[in-house]
């Protein structure tokens, strides 16, 4: 029976409000079989479209200056991308609570190659402006979190949720390396080629291998309330309990390293004294620590400790990686201190990303999904800003202490705090 489908296998008659249909967590052997399908499948999808999309930011400077886009231009061009993103990630949700995950993720990876053939015929700046826009559409990430979250029980989610990270590990490495060499040696349009490809194939993936469990639910939110743009009902999810205080620890805790993290190229040149090559070794050696992190370490931890404790755990560490940051002098200072700064990141992004879905109506955690992951793209959004008035007037140091007062401050809260943090999702 379909966990995203309330009407009966046979006689077709809707259940009676309170009860859901089995999801494949629940329904034996042959559900076990094709839950395990579905997450692979997700990992895939996600682990493809995450190296495609590394690929180009790799290469779109080089793209833009060839263009003639000086460095002003290219920061809109980013901006762009990341209003795009944000705006995107709720409705896209709501795409996929109302027409199933199986169709967001179509949509997403048709989108992707939208996104990539614009690029690829790119003979001038606003045509380069234009291929962002089927970024509104690009969320293959929050797409196989949502169709882990449909075939996991509460119990599995955040493990099956936190080796998702391995997909975005293997991306960085990969797609930076496969970007550089791309370039460099065929021109600097080929990348795009390849991502167009892909993203095809990603698309076929999607349509052939996605199993037909992730169909809409039938719940009385979605049939009543069908406007996929309705701000209102993504913003009623706010008023769950809990939802507003764990979302708000989601978006301040790691939000001052997520700044350093957007000036970091600029910082690697300035404050670090690295060459790009040398730069490139430190992404892949992020992106190694996050496959061990995520793949590791964050299962294993969900599975003997609380969302409560892991939360409050994650809180402590990043104060600990705001104070290091703040005496951190050199780039083997920053290699030591990335080893939390990677753990308390992944660690807080899958235990909310978690609590989060949990704390919300099984027919609605696409909608939540989709917020959370407008949080990288709204730290994107600001970040140049703010990020560049921290470093040119306070130096790198500033980052660090922020990191830590904010931290501390959560941290407290957390203690004295009465979060409902283990609500179960409605049935």
């Amino acid at each position: 029976i379909s966990p995203m489908n309330a009407k009966g296998s046979s006689g077709g008659e809707e259940k009676a409000p309170g009860m859901r249909s089995k999801t494949l967590a629940e329904s034996g052997c042959s559900g076990e079989i094709k839950r395990g399908q579905a997450i692979l499948v997700a990992y895939v999808i996600a682990a493809l479209e995450l190296t495609f999309l590394f690929m180009q930011m790799g290469v779109m400077p080089y793209l833009a200056k060839s263009l003639g886009l000086d460095s002003v231009g290219f920061g809109y061009l980013q901006t762009t991308f990341g209003v795009l993103q944000l705006v995107g990630g709720p409705i896209f949700g709501r795409f996929a609570d109302q027409f199933g995950t199986r169709a967001a993720l179509i949509l997403s990876c048709a989108s992707g190659s939208a996104f990539f053939l614009i690029m690829s015929i790119s003979t001038n700046i606003p045509l380069l402006f234009l291929s962002r826009l089927p970024a509104v559409f690009m969320h293959g990430l929050p797409g196989a979190q949502k169709l882990i979250t449909d075939v996991t029980t509460p119990s599995q989610r955040a493990d099956a949720l936190g080796k998702l990270g391995l997909c975005f590990g293997l991306g960085i490495i990969i797609g930076s390396a496969l970007g550089g060499v791309l370039s460099t040696k065929f021109g600097v349009f080929v990348p795009t080629y390849v991502g167009l490809v892909g993203n095809l194939i990603n698309t076929m993936i999607a349509i052939v291998w996605i199993p037909l469990q992730a169909k809409p639910k039938s719940d009385h939110h979605v049939t009543e309330h069908s406007n996929v743009f309705s701000i209102r009902e993504i913003l009623r999810l706010m008023k769950f309990p809990g939802v507003m205080e764990v979302f708000i620890i989601k978006v301040f805790a790691g939000l001052p390293i997520g700044l350093f993290l957007i000036m970091f190229s600029i910082i690697s040149m300035d404050f670090f004294g690295l060459e790009a090559v040398e730069s490139g070794y430190l992404m892949s050696y992020f992106g190694v620590l996050q496959m061990v992190v995520q793949g590791l370490v964050v299962g294993k931890l969900t599975n003997h400790c609380t969302e409560r404790t892991l939360l409050r755990l994650t809180v402590f560490v990043f104060a600990g990686v705001g104070l290091g940051m703040a005496l951190m002098r050199t780039v083997w200072h920053y290699c030591i201190i990335a080893v939390p700064l990677v753990f308390a990141f992944s660690t807080l992004a899958t235990i909310t990303d978690s609590i989060l879905t949990k704390a919300v109506p099984s027919s609605e955690t696409g909608t939540m999904l989709g917020i959370c992951a407008s949080v990288q793209p709204l730290t994107r959004t600001v970040g140049p800003t703010i990020g560049g008035v921290l470093y040119k007037h306070f130096g790198v140091s500033s980052f660090g202490y922020l990191q830590l007062i904010v931290n501390i401050g959560l941290f407290v809260y957390l203690l004295k705090s009465k979060i409902p943090l283990r609500e179960l999702k409605s049935q």
